[in-house]
């Protein structure tokens, strides 16, 4: 009742934090981070950041932690933020200018999940790339 969880605050017993009660000296469980793509910037652009919504043409290759290239192309073209690709590109592209380049590590989550992306690609696979930004349309 209402008046148990009041009692136990008051008597310490208890931890309250906003509608939620725990024990007192129980762990609070640990939240997953959120997945982030890792960006090391090689090389800046120059002129207008890419942002969502723009069709950028890049130049990439992608390998495995094994360091096997899973693909590469010279010159492949997409629209920023609409999902046409795997979210560690649509986060880790967005900010570059034409010109630069960067060094993306793509965690699985970002990436291509556990179901990977046969046959090349397997499940939970963290991926690794270089991009080269070669225009922003």
């Amino acid at each position: 009742t209402k008046k148990a969880f009041k009692d136990g605050v008051r008597k310490g017993i208890l931890i309250q934090t906003g509608q939620s009660f725990r024990v007192q000296g129980d762990k609070l469980p640990e939240v997953a981070q959120e997945a982030k793509v890792t960006i090391e910037e090689l090389k800046e652009g120059s002129g207008p950041a890419a942002e969502a919504g723009d069709t950028v043409t890049v130049k990439y290759e992608g390998k495995l932690d094994d360091g096997s290239v899973f693909d590469s192309a010279s010159s492949f073209e997409f629209t920023l933020g609409a999902g046409e690709v795997i979210k560690g590109w649509d986060q880790g592209i967005a900010g570059m200018k034409v010109g630069g380049k960067r060094k993306l590590f793509v965690p699985s989550k970002l990436g291509y999940g556990k179901r990977g992306a046969a046959p090349e690609i397997p499940g939970n696979a963290d991926l690794h790339f270089v991009v080269k930004l070669k225009s922003i349309q």
